[in-house]
């Protein structure tokens, strides 16, 4: 998918997508159900129980969209990345037991117990969610203590944003 800029989500090749698919659909209690759903839900997506092979980090858009922007810069590939609807929450990728551990303001966490709305990969859904970042071949996923720098970075950039060019 487009729209951050960065190019991660857009134009993942077949066979990266089916490994993607694989990957996300093994932590679904009948994987086959799961594809199944992808296929003939008009809207392309699944209910996915997180805590399994990944937790998610849900931040507000406003600060979600600059800290992918540091995340794009710090490392090559940032692990996957969903928006919902209306771009007003996106949700980061990030090792299992990572909601557990998470303090933040504004940030909620789906771990253990939570089941998230997950679209197709590589595939432009006509739903309100989806990939910013496409999940890959390797399964990679964002450190936790990574993506907590970039939000510090563009939680700073945003406030110097709000006091303006004199910084008052």
């Amino acid at each position: 998918m487009t729209g951050t800029g960065t190019g991660t989500g857009a134009g993942a090749g077949a066979g990266e997508a089916r490994t993607a698919v694989e990957w996300l659909a093994s932590v679904a209690p009948d994987p086959d159900a799961c594809r199944w759903e992808w296929e003939r839900n008009p809207h392309g997506v699944a209910l996915l129980p997180a805590g399994r092979r990944w937790d998610v980090l849900i931040l507000p858009a406003e600060l979600g969209y600059p800290t992918l922007d540091v995340l794009t810069r710090l490392v090559d590939r940032p692990g996957p990345v969903l928006t919902d609807f209306g771009d007003a929450r996106m949700g980061f990728f990030v090792p299992p037991g990572t909601a557990t551990r998470w303090l933040g303001t504004g940030v909620r966490s789906a771990g253990a117990g939570t089941w998230i709305v997950v679209p197709y990969p590589g595939r432009v859904t006509g739903g309100g969610v989806r990939w910013l970042v496409t999940p890959d071949a390797a399964g990679t996923l964002t450190d936790a203590a990574l993506l907590e720098l970039a939000m510090h970075e563009a939680a700073g950039r945003l406030a110097g944003e709000d006091r303006g060019p004199g910084g008052a």
